[in-house]
Order: C-alpha cells, then structure tokens, then sequence
C-alpha cells in the first residue's frame, strides 16, 4: 500500500491540467514527488530487528517502528502490563533475571505483555520500515531480512520462544507478495539446501506501535538484549 504524500497528489494533478508538460525532465515537480511504501518483517526480538536494519539503511533515509501485528482479529491493541497472571514459578525466575541484571528480562518481567508475550494474540514481534522505492528496493530489503535472521526455525530465534518470536513477512501489495515469494525461493536455493525456510508471507495486517520505550532500544540501550541469531550470515 503506497502513502503518497500532499506533493505526490499536487503533481497527479498538475499532470491532469497540463498533459504534455514532461514532469520526469521538470526539475522543480520531479523534486516534489515523494512515494512512500511499507515494509514489515518479523524476525524475533523487535529490539534487534530494528537495530540492524536501521544501522545498514539509515543512510536510505528509512523511517522505522517496532510494534505488534499478526494477531487474531478479536485481540486489538496488545500492550505491555505489569505481572499479574504469572504463575510463582516465573516471579522465582523473574527475580533471579533481576538479581543477574539481564536488562531484557528485567524489562519483559515487570513490563510484560500480557498478550504478545504469553501468546494470547498471536501477535508478532514485527519491525515496520517507511523507505522510498527511489532510494531503496523492497527486493533489498526482504534479501536483507533473510541475511539478519534464522528463518529456518519455527516460532524461535535463538533463546527467544513463542509464537511472537516467529519469521515474517507482512505484504502491503501484490507486488511485494511477488518479491518476497521469488526473494524467499532464491535465498532457499542458495543458502538454505536441506533445511527450510519456514517464514510465513501474509497479507500485512493491523500494526500496533510498541510503546515509546521500545522504540530504538538498543540505540537508547547500548548494552541492552541482543538475540544472537540477529548477525549478517553473507
């Protein structure tokens, strides 16, 4: 699905009103086109995810969120919550993360999402990038979630379980749907021969952001989790 912006619109009809006037060879209009397009993957922690992406694209001029999609249409607007349908067991377990200052689990212990992390929505962790086609390709971007994650391992990236933690990628077009399926066979054939790729390619759903603080965690939070399977593999 294009964003087109209030430029993109004023060029639609300035082309309507002075047809043989060449806006690819006008200077000042072709300027004032901007397009902009979606991408969403899911790939584990949304934390690193977000981090890699951003530090190999940054210099493209993409914009990015990590939120939620992915889940059961009856559970809306999955948000983190304070412990309080934990069974004993996971405050021991909860309090000996604490004690060994593991920020990651600090942080999922007394902030928990009470449904993307006890799988109750289904959700995904996911990463949405805001990228102009012109300066990037959607191709490049699918190629490149291949190359940061395990996409051979189901519902799991390294020690990080559950369904939030599965590999996907949510299209916004037909388009897309096409590159991402033609991406996903490539990268079967040459890296992956004997073990499957399991990513899941689905009509992108409804994205809910994360909370502030999610957002460039690992910018805001140097020594912060990192999932180990969130490293370049070619």
């Amino acid at each position: 699905m294009l964003l087109l912006s209030t430029t993109t619109r004023l060029s639609a009809v300035t082309a309507h009103l002075f047809p043989t006037l060449n806006l690819r060879n006008n200077r000042f209009l072709s300027t004032m086109v901007n397009t902009i397009e979606k991408a969403t993957f899911a790939a584990g922690c949304f934390w690193g995810v977000e981090k890699v992406f951003f530090k190999h694209f940054k210099q493209f001029g993409i914009e990015t969120r990590v939120g939620y999609t992915g889940g059961k249409p009856d559970a809306k607007n999955p948000t983190y919550r304070q412990v309080r349908y934990l069974i004993p067991l996971a405050f021991i377990l909860c309090w000996l993360h604490i004690s060994l200052s593991i920020p990651r689990l600090y942080v999922r212990t007394f902030a928990m999402k009470q449904q993307v992390c006890n799988g109750i929505g289904n959700h995904a962790e996911a990463l949405e990038i805001k990228f102009s086609p012109e300066k990037v390709s959607y191709e490049a971007l699918v190629e490149f979630f291949y190359r940061m994650h395990d996409p051979t391992t189901v519902n799991k990236q390294g020690p990080d379980e559950g369904p939030q933690y599965r590999s996907a990628i949510f299209y916004h077009s037909v388009a897309q749907r096409e590159i991402a399926e033609r991406v996903t066979a490539e990268v079967q054939e040459a890296h992956y021969k004997g073990k499957p790729i399991v990513t899941t390619i689905v009509e992108g759903d409804v994205f809910y952001d994360a909370e502030d603080y999610h957002q460039q965690y690992l910018e805001k939070n140097p020594h912060g989790y990192e999932c180990p399977t969130h490293f370049l593999r070619w």
